[in-house]
């Protein structure tokens, strides 16, 4: 997106509010339009209908009686205390009849019996002092002997009101789209800021910088929960590239003792004739030190696959079937390193996974276990089930791995230097790792003797149990 001041006109949020700003508009002029209707449209409707029935109930008493009981009614009416209406009877010469005002303030209709709606203005007495002046409707006809009828009622103070009210709807309504268009324009603009922190953070991640993060306001809104995701997906690309980058040193290191001692073998056996026995004894070393190599990149692609997300054939089973081959499996070869061996499983472990995957990485803490467990330690192999997920222990009487190093330790090809004089690639619990992460489980080490021996390896995979 462009920058600039009105930059965030152009933007998908803008329009939504805009459209918003409209919609509400509309409402707020629908709204005073109601309570337009509702009190103004009320209150003349309601003038209406009373003008409408004097004029009827003076028609039957001039049905009734002729003129002589039309005055006779019209007197009546007008002595009644409080009464709204003013009259006027007039003969056809326009002499006064009876009524209120000096003269027939509004020309009367030829036809007779036609009763026209009319609107005037009269003198209302104030006491003492000038008259004051105000707004009437009225109904006029011609009677059948020419006299005339007019009839009128106040509307100075209905007036008053609907002018207030009419100045109220034309003050709020802009008001009302007044505020709706500020406030679109502030939510388009926040919305349209955090997006840009988005697209710029994006941008610094094309042009290579992996440790750049996407800013959380805290609000806990849609735009809080993508940063987290983005943040989450960095964090692990970044891990990613960096195992990248130092893998190429770490296999070239890892890799360059065995293909060196496989050359000099070689080399040597080209130079020096060499016995039957001894050219035999040469193959069947240089064989062993191929299949380390093979076992190496074997575990790389494994890794490889598991970060790709190309392995993982998931299916439901009993994990403590597995479980306990390993047990049966590991036992005698302890044994044969003077090393004890415990086991405790429970059964039934119900779990959803990679049946190959999870052997993997059990052998791969198992082995780990035998290979820096001293002589006359001993390893305890456990398996238990929670409510919510399944742990599995594998603790030695090893060096363990201090705090600081835990993290690091679960990297690919890193060894501690007190690992080095031991055969291995340093891919066994990167790779242990990266199953419990396929299962979104997780690996955990910790001390098997905790303070203040802090000794001994304990390597806890928790995977989520199958329900």
């Amino acid at each position: 997106m462009k920058s600039g001041p009105f930059a965030f006109v152009r933007t998908t949020t803008f329009r939504l509010a805009l459209i918003y700003s409209v919609l509400f508009g509309l409402f707020s002029f629908l709204l005073l339009a109601y309570l337009f209707q509702a009190t103004v449209g009320s209150l003349r409707a309601e003038a209406d209908q009373r003008l409408d029935a004097e004029m009827r109930a003076l028609g039957l008493a001039y049905n009734a009686g002729g003129l002589e009981r039309l005055e006779q009614s019209v007197i009546e009416r007008a002595l009644v205390p409080g009464a709204p209406f003013r009259y006027q009877l007039e003969t056809p010469d326009g002499e006064r009849i009876i009524g209120d005002f000096p003269y027939l303030p509004v020309s009367p209709p030829e036809t007779v019996g036609e009763v026209s709606m009319v609107s005037l203005s009269i003198e209302m007495p104030r006491g003492e002092g000038t008259p004051v002046v105000t707004e009437a409707e009225g109904r006029i006809v011609r009677l059948a002997n020419g006299n005339v009828l007019l009839v009128a009622i106040e509307t100075g103070e209905r007036g008053r009101i609907v002018r207030r009210i009419t100045q109220a709807v034309t003050t709020a309504a802009p008001i009302g789209i007044l505020l709706a268009l500020i406030g679109g324009i502030f939510i388009s603009r926040y919305a349209a800021r955090r997006a840009e922190q988005l697209t710029r953070t994006t941008e610094e991640i094309v042009a290579g910088n992996l440790s750049i993060r996407a800013p959380v306001a805290g609000s806990g809104d849609e735009f809080d929960r993508l940063a987290t995701h983005l943040n989450t997906m960095l964090e692990k690309l970044e891990r990613l590239m960096a195992s990248s980058r130092h893998a190429g040193d770490a296999i070239a290191h890892d890799l360059r003792s065995p293909l060196s001692r496989l050359r000099n073998r070689l080399e040597g056996a080209l130079i020096s004739p060499m016995s039957e026995e001894t050219a035999r004894e040469t193959l069947e070393s240089t064989v062993e030190e191929v299949d380390r190599v093979l076992l190496t990149f074997n575990a790389i692609l494994r890794l490889s696959r598991l970060d790709a997300g190309a392995e993982g054939r998931m299916v439901k089973f009993d994990l403590h079937e597995l479980l306990s081959e390993l047990a049966e499996l590991y036992e005698p070869a302890c044994e044969d390193e003077g090393l004890s061996f415990a086991s405790e499983i429970a059964k039934p472990i119900n779990i959803l996974g990679d049946k190959e995957l999870i052997a993997q990485a059990v052998s791969n803490l198992l082995d780990n276990a035998v290979k820096y467990t001293p002589e006359g330690g001993t390893i305890q192999f456990n398996a238990r089930r929670t409510s919510d997920k399944i742990e599995i222990r594998v603790s030695d009487d090893g060096p363990g791995i201090p705090e600081h190093m835990r993290d690091r330790a679960k990297e690919r090809f890193f060894r501690l230097d007190s690992a080095r004089t031991q055969s291995g690639s340093g891919l066994g619990l990167a790779l242990a790792d990266a199953v419990a992460e396929l299962h979104k489980g997780h690996l955990e080490l910790l001390w098997t003797h905790g303070p203040p021996e802090q000794k001994g390896l304990q390597a806890v995979l928790s995977l989520p149990r199958d329900k």
